[in-house]
């Protein structure tokens, strides 16, 4: 009896579809291993700890559900994926990032890990499926490791579905898409800062955040600025004109209602989130007074193509005709035009 619990106290696994013993304290993955196959510890309830290998690529469906006494993982710089339901119900698992490298986390993958206080997200990561950390009641804080180069596209429905405890979160400018319920239920929700201010928001998705008031645009903020800053102040009587929309201290935001919207069944119905309409105004409001400066830029060339023109045809001192465009004007038109290019 005491040679066969031995046995399983540390336990190699070698793929293969191999599957663990359900009495298991402690696993090895073995360095020759890149993918660990669907349900190898599935409910090992007595499972601990696991120590992963560098070359581990995948880890699959399920791997490690309700594996409910597991505390310890770490996580190989060589793994990418991270299957469905990989740490469902893992309760006790302690985890604080994910590596870089990571590219999918996929649904339910860690719905139910209510240990996990912070999470560092990696800025490979190109997708969160459906309800990747719903119900992680004690999460406190995301965080998009090297915000300026994430890949983030997708935000899935009801990623982050009932994360009570989480406080605020900044979404990298490459995200797109934020799925339906995807904060919903997130009560102690105070800050969400969106560095882009097209990204399509899913019906719902902030429902029931009820210490969430407004949404930051911090993107739309400092163009706003470099229009003030380049002379053109009377967008701020306009943009007062936009009800409930605030600028105030150089900061943009938006307040969350209560809007009437049809849902998939034709019934209508009242939805907290974002009035896309005031938001719209706002960013056409700031696309046409970035266009004014910019053909006050292109006058200015004109202007100074045509001293040019009078100096090669007498003796005007070009020193006296000179030209110099404020800086901030500068800035502006060439934001404006980059962002065009993209």
């Amino acid at each position: 009896m005491t040679s066969n619990t031995s046995a399983v106290e540390v336990f190699e696994y070698m793929g293969n579809d191999q599957r663990a013993p359900y009495d298991v304290v402690e696993a090895r993955i073995h360095s020759s291993v890149t993918e660990i196959g669907h349900f190898a510890f599935n409910e090992c309830k007595s499972l601990k700890k696991v120590v992963f290998n560098e070359g581990l690529q995948r880890i699959g469906i399920r791997v490690f559900y309700r594996c409910r006494q597991l505390e310890f993982i770490n996580i190989p710089s060589t793994l990418d994926e991270i299957g469905d339901s990989a740490f469902l119900t893992c309760r006790k698992l302690k985890i604080e990032s994910l590596n870089e490298g990571l590219q999918e986390i996929g649904k339910f993958a860690f719905e139910d890990c209510r240990q996990i206080v912070s999470m560092t997200l990696p800025s490979t990561l190109i997708h969160i499926d459906d309800d990747a950390f719903k119900g992680c009641v004690r999460m406190r804080k995301v965080v998009f490791n090297r915000m300026n180069h994430s890949k983030l596209k997708k935000i899935g429905r009801s990623a982050f579905e009932g994360c009570t405890s989480l406080q605020s979160i900044s979404l990298p400018s490459s995200l797109t898409e934020i799925g339906e319920n995807a904060f919903w239920y997130c009560q102690e929700l105070r800050e969400v800062v969106i560095h882009n201010e097209e990204v399509q928001i899913g019906e719902t998705a902030f429902d029931d955040c009820t210490s969430l008031e407004r949404l930051k645009f911090p993107s739309l903020s400092t163009r706003l600025d470099n229009i003030i800053q380049a002379g053109q102040r009377d967008i701020e009587a306009k943009m007062d004109d936009i009800s409930a929309v605030e600028w105030r201290g150089g900061e943009l935001s938006t307040p969350l209602v209560n809007q009437e919207r049809e849902d998939q069944l034709g019934r209508m119905r009242m939805v907290f989130g974002v009035d896309d309409e005031k938001l719209d105004k706002v960013v056409r409001l700031i696309e046409y007074y970035e266009l004014q400066v910019a053909t006050t830029l292109f006058e200015l060339a004109l202007w100074k193509a045509k001293i040019d023109q009078a100096e090669e045809a007498s003796d005007i001192n070009r020193e006296t005709h000179r030209i110099e465009v404020p800086g901030p004007v500068k800035y502006t038109i060439l934001q404006y035009l980059g962002k065009s290019l993209i």
